[in-house]
């Protein structure tokens, strides 16, 4: 999930002083679980079939896939990898005057969090009124296999959306659903079925930081992995994804962040990679790199805005032994290199780039993102990965005519803060606007190759989903001109040919 963006006046920032490394650990620090749940047994139970409802609309079916095309789940924030690439293939790229067809709508309530998909069956989070909603639907026509409901009382403190933004994630036929307010279930994904729960937020005590619960847990092994941000630790939890009791807890100094954890072999050992740092003062946190197995906080990493109020909400890229992180509130971005040993090493930094949300992916010993700011400017960036040397910047903006007030206006619109999704060879970008953009990019510059408008709705900060060439967008709040259409869950089809 991608947190709101923060208003205006907090904008303004410092940098603060990168921290290379911090000495390894001998032995992480022993947490006590302070409440293991209770485990439910579940009796054999018939998956219900899926059924249509009310605030469903299905509007015509996809093309059938291409003999011999690629697909795969989306069961997990950012993909099966959580570097924001997709193996789909074919996928259309000439879309038909509109845009790509619409397969199915949902309207639905309030909430940043992002669709997941696995086989047939995609769950997605939102809420409703004083409810949490848990939504698992067939992938394809948007019919509704269960749905689970409890109540939701958070109100924020510098954002009036009150819904979830952390994403799901789906897990050897389990879902994991971590709300805004600190409550995480654990679900039959077959049935809707609760097998385990926690508040974690009273359980741990754990402040609401800035905009409550944003970072999507992380499946690695038999592991559920989420940034907590406990007083006094753990930053960051490990809980055994069957029984929700507490394996290992690292870090005390840093509060959560926004960003979501990433795992990668480095050195031939499975890493976890978090961004901390929430509602301090003064302001710190940075990168934690912690052994996936055991727990222990190998190295960290000082990297945080000097503004109170700011939030970190890119997770770091990891190739290699190479780390990427990026950072808004003038703090920019930085290259690292792991150590065999655990240390860190710093490669660049520079201060001329620094994404608030959206997310860099690394392709070809580059990375590319979209620098911008919401509702105005946004470009497509390129830089040298071994460097940070910027290699080209191509900007994205185009005028359209709209309905404004009864009449016709051409107005000015750019991808702003806009999500990246690498597929198919080619870039996916969803504008902050509802714009979506197929480009072709290079270390050279970058070529638009079809524009859609898919809604005209701001805050469109949910990054883009695709699985078995369907293209799932959450718009997240009303339509600005025209029709002024609910916030809604839209599936696309991008089905291709060979």
């Amino acid at each position: 999930m991608v947190p709101p963006r923060l208003l205006p006046f907090l904008a303004c920032a410092a940098l603060s002083t990168p921290v290379p490394t911090a000495a390894a650990q001998d032995r992480p620090p022993t947490f006590a679980d302070p409440h293991p749940p209770k485990v439910h047994e579940l009796a054999e139970v018939q998956s219900p079939a899926p059924k249509a409802f009310p605030e469903l609309r299905f509007h015509a079916a996809p093309r059938p896939l291409a003999k011999g095309a690629v697909t795969q789940s989306w069961p997990s924030f950012l993909g099966p990898a959580r570097d924001g690439r997709s193996k789909e293939s074919p996928l259309l790229v000439d879309w038909p005057d509109g845009g790509p067809t619409l397969v199915w709508e949902m309207q639905r309530g309030a909430g940043y969090a992002c669709p997941v998909v696995e086989g047939s069956r995609l769950v997605y989070t939102h809420r409703v009124e004083n409810e949490t909603v848990i939504d698992c639907l067939d992938a394809e026509t948007g019919r509704r296999f269960w749905q689970l409901r409890y109540p939701c009382d958070y109100g924020g403190r510098f954002f009036s959306d009150g819904g979830p933004r952390s994403t799901p994630v789906i897990s050897e036929g389990r879902v994991y659903v971590h709300g805004v307010g600190g409550v995480l279930h654990c679900l039959d994904l077959a049935t809707g079925r609760i097998i385990w729960r926690r508040d974690l937020a009273a359980e741990f005590s754990i402040p609401d930081e800035f905009f409550g619960v944003v970072s999507s847990p992380l499946v690695v092994a038999d592991l559920l992995i989420q940034s907590l941000g406990a007083p006094g630790g753990p930053t960051v939890a490990a809980f055994d994804k069957r029984t929700g009791r507490l394996v290992w807890g690292a870090g005390t100094e840093w509060g959560a962040s926004c960003a979501s954890p990433v795992a990668a072999e480095v050195h031939g050992r499975e890493h976890v990679f978090v961004i901390a740092g929430g509602d301090s003062r003064p302001p710190t946190g940075g990168l934690l790199v912690i052994d996936a197995a055991t727990g222990a906080l190998e190295s960290t990493y000082s990297y945080r805005s000097r503004t109170y109020t700011s939030v970190s909400a890119s997770s770091p890229v990891v190739t290699g032994d190479l780390v990427f992180l990026t950072a808004s509130y003038n703090t920019g971005s930085a290259g690292l290199r792991l150590a065999p040993d655990g240390e860190l090493e710093e490669t660049w930094t520079t201060r001329r780039f620094g994404l608030q949300f959206s997310n860099l992916i690394h392709i070809g010993g580059h990375l590319y993102g979209i620098d911008g700011v919401s509702d105005r400017m946004g470009a497509l960036l390129c830089v040298d990965a071994a460097t940070g040397v910027e290699r080209s910047r191509t900007d994205l903006d185009w005028e359209e005519t709209v309905l404004l007030r009864g009449e016709e206006q051409v107005l000015s619109f750019s991808v702003g803060e806009g999500s990246l999704l690498h597929a198919d060879g080619r870039f996916l970008c969803l504008g902050d606007n509802g714009h979506l953009l197929w480009i072709a990019a290079s270390p050279a510059g970058a070529t638009v190759l079809a524009r859609a408008t898919l809604f005209h709705a701001n805050k469109s900060w949910s990054p883009p989903v695709i699985s078995r060439g369907l293209l799932y967008v959450c718009q997240n709040t009303r339509e600005r001109f025209g029709a002024r259409s609910a916030p809604r869950l839209l599936c696309f089809d991008l089905r291709g040919e060979r």
